[in-house]
């Protein structure tokens, strides 16, 4: 009896499922590449707490210690420049020239998926080439309009030109996802009474909402990190954005570079996107997957 459970026993051992090769290595791919991706963000990090010694040393301190940590980068940072104003600054024109590029680019992405426009597709042709058409070729027709108009040191100098870089890429984006709207929903506004308009505020929009999402902070994204127009256009230093007052943090001496300043201030603007793709973290993936299956 008692051999026989021991028989038992072995088979039950020997049966269990072992974990397949294949399934190890995908797990070491992928920690490879998390920590492919996310090193030089930790780096970052950690050199916007250690202090300027361990920050120079040789070699390098990959884990500092207590007495190695600081937050006085930080502190310097919001007391010594108006970086807080930088940040507002920032927020502001990136939204509002999402804004902008949605409320404008949705109606022209809804007419060119739905209505029958004259030569509709050469202007979708046309966008797709003002998209891929690298902007910074664009800067010095820009410069001449915005000292031209008198919009330097102004908001507007940066949100117009946002708005319309953003422009195309938002068409593109939208009209695909309102070309996977069935029509039924739409002819069955039209009998209802509801016009173009309507049924685009009403219908449309109501239900491409994670399109909308994605596509603003895409939008978002380019003004938030926009550095050659800012640089140009803004010469004023309480009106100035991230990119610009970081690249300007000087040392104390001619030829230090502070990285501890620089790595605080990235850290600094950093935050304000992350936290804002985690707050619309479902929308985007509901956006990036939508029509992607289909039945």
């Amino acid at each position: 009896m008692a051999v026989a459970q021991s028989e038992k026993t072995v088979q039950t051992s020997s049966s269990k499922p072992k974990l397949p090769k294949r399934n190890i290595a995908l797990g070491i791919g992928i920690i490879f590449v998390v920590i492919f991706c996310l090193a030089p963000a930790m780096w970052q990090l950690l050199t916007s707490f250690k202090v300027n010694e361990a920050i120079t040393s040789i070699p390098n301190v990959y884990l500092p210690s207590p007495d190695q940590l600081t937050f006085e980068h930080y502190t310097n940072l919001f007391e010594r420049r108006p970086f807080a104003r930088y940040i507002f600054n920032s927020f502001f024109v990136a939204a509002i020239s999402t804004l902008v590029a949605l409320a404008t680019g949705a109606p022209a992405a809804y007419a060119l998926a739905r209505l029958k426009i004259p030569g509709q597709r050469l202007i979708i042709l046309l966008t797709i080439i003002v998209t891929l058409f690298p902007y910074i070729l664009l800067f010095l027709g820009l410069f001449e309009v915005v000292r031209a108009l008198g919009l330097g040191n102004n908001y507007l100098a940066l949100i117009i030109p946002y708005a319309g870089r953003n422009l195309p890429l938002t068409i593109l984006v939208l009209r695909s996802f309102f070309q996977q709207l069935p029509k039924e929903l739409e002819d069955s506004a039209k009998v209802d009474g509801y016009n173009t308009v309507q049924t685009l505020m009403r219908i449309v929009l109501p239900m491409t909402v994670p399109a909308l999402v994605t596509t603003g902070i895409l939008a978002f994204i380019f003004a938030w990190n926009e550095f050659i127009f800012a640089l140009t256009f803004i010469s004023r230093d309480a009106m100035k954005t991230i990119p610009v007052g970081t690249a300007e943090i000087g040392g104390t001496a001619i030829f230090e570079i502070p990285y501890g300043p620089i790595a605080a201030a990235t850290v600094a603007g950093t935050i304000p996107l992350v936290l804002l793709v985690l707050f619309f973290q479902r929308r985007i993936v509901q956006g990036l997957t939508a029509g992607a299956v289909k039945g």
